[in-house]
């Protein structure tokens, strides 16, 4: 995705942040003073922490480190996967926190806000067997780490962020590893109020999970939607 970026000519400044298990950052590179759209890649060494406070620290951590070095108050977050549980926890620490720079553009990638499927996985993050959603995306049933994220739409709701959810189907309502229903449950966390919410469905067999992220058609709509390039 930064490489789509990259060649639609709308950066030449991306560094990389590496977060260790403990939240350390580390920044690896240098923006240019002044310069264009300038992107963070973010690296978590512990990627599949299932405590989601944690990566609420991992994420502030990381602003806080760029913020340090190159003031601003203004931000876009893009997450794949675990990564949107960052950006829904991020909020939630730091939502209402005038020191901290505010989310303005905001894109979630196959994410599995309402839960996952797999068997073995904890009760908090288990998607409820029977689940529906009503027409504003609000879940019939919630696992606990849903029902705690759901204090982030009074943020939501006073905020002008713009949300574009993508979600994948290769088939079933699925994109192989999220379903889909859990991922359009984002729109209960962001809806309403000031917050813009825009979903895009992408189909086919690179609509699956982990190829969304190097998927031509989420390259562009993502560009678009961030840069209006």
């Amino acid at each position: 995705m930064v490489d789509a970026a990259k060649k639609a000519g709308v950066t030449k400044s991306v560094i990389r942040a590496e977060v260790s298990k403990t939240g350390k950052v580390t920044l690896v590179g240098t923006w240019a003073k002044g310069a264009k759209n300038p992107i963070c890649e973010v690296n978590y060494e512990n990627n599949r922490q299932l405590n989601f406070n944690k990566h609420a620290t991992y994420a502030t951590n990381v602003v806080k480190a760029l913020q340090k070095k190159y003031k601003f108050k203004k931000i876009n977050m893009v997450g794949h996967s675990l990564g949107n549980i960052s950006i829904i926890y991020y909020m939630l620490q730091n939502g209402n926190k005038k020191n901290m720079p505010q989310i303005q553009k905001q894109v979630d990638i196959a994410g599995h806000f309402a839960g996952l499927t797999f068997d073995g996985l904890p009760d908090s993050i288990t998607q409820p067997k029977g689940m529906k959603l009503s027409s504003n995306g609000k879940p019939n049933k919630m696992n606990s780490t849903y029902k705690q994220m759901t204090a982030v739409r009074k943020l939501y709701a006073k905020k002008q962020v713009k949300v574009l959810n993508i979600i994948g189907n290769t088939g079933k309502g699925s994109d192989g590893r999220v379903e889909n229903i859990s991922s359009l449950s984002l729109q209960y966390l962001v809806g309403g109020g000031k917050t813009s919410y825009k979903v895009l469905k992408i189909n086919g067999k690179n609509a699956q999970h982990s190829k969304l992220h190097e998927n031509a058609e989420v390259d562009r709509a993502l560009i678009k939607f961030l840069w209006n390039k």
